[in-house]
């Protein structure tokens, strides 16, 4: 049962290479092999990147979105395979369906992973052990594949615990185990630490947690300001946020950090519209959409800037989102500094219902099937998995952020 050092019980349940997975299980004779899901590889000539790879791909070290070509390069005997947006998209909602006979409190950060709120529903179900392993059980059960599940008394950590125990894993970190599990692990596993921010820990001798938790929190905020803050926090698995489901949040919103900073403004568009995609996946998944639209620009000195932008009618379909935030960025081309985070986010919402869907032009509700179509696809990689006709022609690839799972 939950020691009464529990104040929250989060969960973050991933599943395992969930693209390559599914076309593995429509696919027996797949199984076992290296399986790419992704753009054609043309012989090592293809663009496009990699939509997912299987755990036997990633040994040849191929991972999602690395260029297609260069994926072929490191695994040419591998099994190439389209994507299919609605299939996983349906495997997608028999999983979040398993999720909510659990908990009513579910957050989706994408098609394939959740984080959810089991502090006042445990006594349902028993220990933390006994949970964990009917849940996993339960999504393989109805669907036929795999997920890891992280327990922690926090978001961050419940998610750092996912990954580590991939795949087909579950691991609960403790409260009072909490420090112990952190303090071995590169500063690169926490929240918010990219690769610059990575370099300049380096550069003061931090690469672990427990090297980070010895720096003062006054130290750490001369020499990175807020988010200085952050990382202190961060080190200590001081996370308070709460699991907040998508139709009761104030705002959605989702942002990337570049693993080098950038000064292409064609870049840095592109990641805007890719952001642009993801926030408004999720709006249509909600039945919301928003009147005001968010952007986030974080330099390599660190220094932040958001921008906003309301108007009468709600959004949630990308091409409005992308044309208010590419607004929103036209301030900062070109930009002064290289940027090291992106963010794009919508606020003000509304359900669905609550809109004249009658005053929208044919065009416009033609694009909303689309895209709803598209979901599935889009909310986890953007452009280049399934893509938008104005994103194929001359566009520059997106620095994508990597959350390998």
């Amino acid at each position: 049962m939950m020691s009464g050092d529990w104040k929250k019980i989060i969960l973050h349940v991933d599943m395992d290479a969930f693209f390559a997975s599914v076309e593995q299980l429509l696919h027996p004779e797949w199984r076992g092999k290296p399986v790419i899901v992704g753009a054609d590889p043309r012989g090592g000539k293809g663009r496009g990147v990699v939509s997912a790879a299987s755990y036997e791909a990633r040994k040849y070290g191929v991972h999602s979105a690395m260029p297609i070509g260069q994926a072929y390069r490191r695994c040419p005997n591998g099994v190439y395979a389209p994507p299919h947006g609605h299939v996983y998209q349906e495997y997608s909602k028999k999983v979040f369906a398993v999720l909510d006979r659990f908990s009513p409190l579910i957050e989706p950060l994408s098609i394939d992973e959740a984080f959810m709120d089991m502090t006042g529903s445990l006594h349902l179900f028993g220990d933390l052990e006994i949970l964990g392993n009917r849940l996993k059980a339960e999504i393989r059960e109805t669907t036929g594949l795999n997920a890891s599940v992280g327990i922690a008394p926090s978001k961050s950590v419940a998610k750092i615990a996912s990954d580590f125990c991939k795949p087909d894993g579950l691991l609960i970190v403790q409260p009072a185990k909490v420090q112990q599990f952190l303090n071995p692990l590169p500063v690169t596993r926490l929240w918010g630490i990219g690769k610059k921010m990575c370099d300049e820990l380096n550069k003061i001798g931090i690469r672990t947690v427990s090297q980070l938790v010895e720096y003062p929190l006054d130290v750490l905020k001369q020499k990175f300001g807020k988010m200085g803050e952050h990382i202190y926090r961060m080190a200590r698995g001081d996370d308070p946020r709460d699991v907040v489901a998508v139709e009761d949040a104030k705002s959605v919103s989702n942002e990337v950090t570049f693993d080098t900073d950038q000064t292409d403004f064609e870049v840095i568009r592109n990641t805007v519209f890719y952001l642009s995609e993801k926030v408004a996946g999720r709006l249509r998944r909600a039945a919301i959409r928003g009147h005001t639209v968010h952007l986030k620009i974080r330099f390599e000195d660190f220094k932040t800037f958001t921008r906003s932008h309301s108007q009468k009618d709600p959004v949630n379909l990308t091409k409005d989102i992308f044309r208010i935030a590419e607004y929103l960025l036209s301030e900062f081309n070109p930009p002064e500094y290289a940027v090291r985070l992106l963010g794009v986010g919508v606020s003000n919402l509304e359900k669905e219902q609550g809109t004249q869907l009658s005053l929208w032009d044919a065009e416009d509700q033609k694009k909303l099937k689309l895209e709803q179509a598209m979901d599935s696809i889009q909310d986890k990689f953007g452009k280049d998995a399934i893509r938008h006709a104005q994103s194929l022609e001359g566009r520059k690839p997106v620095d994508l952020p990597r959350d390998e799972k």
